[in-house]
């Protein structure tokens, strides 16, 4: 059974910045052949860490939302851990938002 995901990724893309894109596109379609239906991705710019990692000072920030089955995470997880562009990934199961009716308002008198 297929579940909701929203995987935040942060690029390493220091002294890359023109080929963001192209790294985008590539994670998209590795996301796609591990199984997952894209639904939405937010890229979020290049922003600062709070606290120097190393050399690397900033990344840039891609949000993805997805469902997947629960085992192409772990999948996924190991392929972008050994990717040189993906810095940083957390991933969020996202629970399905159940619609609720709307609230009665008390008559005027």
């Amino acid at each position: 059974m297929k579940h909701r995901y929203e995987a935040l990724l942060v690029l390493n893309t220091q002294g890359r910045e023109d080929t963001v894109k192209e790294v985008v596109d590539r994670l998209e379609s590795e996301f796609q052949q591990e199984g997952a239906q894209i639904e939405q991705v937010q890229k979020m710019d290049k922003r600062p860490f709070s606290y120097a990692a190393g050399s690397l000072s900033g990344g840039y920030y891609v949000n993805f939302v997805f469902n997947a089955e629960p085992e192409s995470i772990a999948k996924l997880r190991s392929k972008f851990k050994l990717d040189p562009e993906v810095y940083r990934q957390s991933y969020q199961r996202v629970e399905e938002r159940k619609e609720k009716p709307a609230k009665k308002m008390a008559k005027a008198k």
